[in-house]
């Protein structure tokens, strides 16, 4: 199972969450934090996750979760609500770099990403998410390459094409239903038809022996 697989399972599922995305981090200044308050842990690996609850109305998180030299858990750190996040800043629009920042209302953190491909990804992630979950106060997008806002429109398009194909497929179910019932009917009245025309028939035939 992957990182980010286990991190949704062991950190998020049981807090009834989903993660929608993930990235591996490292920051690109370290803070100086005395030796006490890490707990002498030694080195650790950082992600940052993003999830919804499960129960409405929904409720989005930004989580900075570590993993531990020498440990195979994860454990969750600091976190905000999706909307505390005041801008996102790819730092270069013209290339894919995995350098970006993270403005929030009462913190901001400066990350180098694995790759400049996952963080892409992660963006992509993080800006769909908050096109459909903030109706205000989104975050600004800034230094960013303009594939990425593209690509949302790919995604809503999408979106949009699965609902039409999911209404039309409903809308065939209705009319197949009607139409069945509508047969139904009529095959009623033909064996109700029939049964007539049997009950006069028996009834002349009775006569007639009469």
């Amino acid at each position: 199972m992957s990182a980010k697989a286990t991190i949704s399972k062991e950190v998020f599922s049981p807090q009834d969450e989903r993660m929608l995305g993930a990235v591996l981090v490292k920051r690109r200044t370290k803070k100086k934090i005395p030796f006490l308050a890490t707990g002498g842990q030694g080195e650790y690996r950082t992600y940052i996750c993003l999830s919804v609850t499960n129960k409405r109305p929904s409720q989005v998180y930004i989580t900075k979760v570590k993993q531990f030299e020498g440990s195979t858990g994860f454990v969750r750190r600091s976190q905000w609500t999706l909307d505390q996040l005041r801008q996102v800043n790819g730092i270069d629009p013209n290339r894919e770099s995995p350098e970006f920042d993270l403005q929030f209302d009462n913190a901001s953190d400066q990350w180098m990403a694995s790759s400049g491909s996952e963080k892409f990804t992660f963006f992509q992630i993080l800006h769909h998410t908050c096109q459909r979950y903030l109706s205000e106060r989104k975050p600004e997008f800034i230094n960013c390459q303009s594939r990425l806002f593209s690509g949302n429109s790919i995604l809503h398009s999408a979106a949009d094409s699965v609902t039409s194909a999911v209404q039309k497929a409903s809308q065939a179910l209705n009319e197949r239903g009607e139409r069945l019932g509508r047969a139904e009917e009529s095959t009623a009245e033909m064996m109700n038809s029939a049964q007539q025309f049997a009950d006069t028939a028996h009834k002349l035939a009775m006569k007639h022996k009469c």
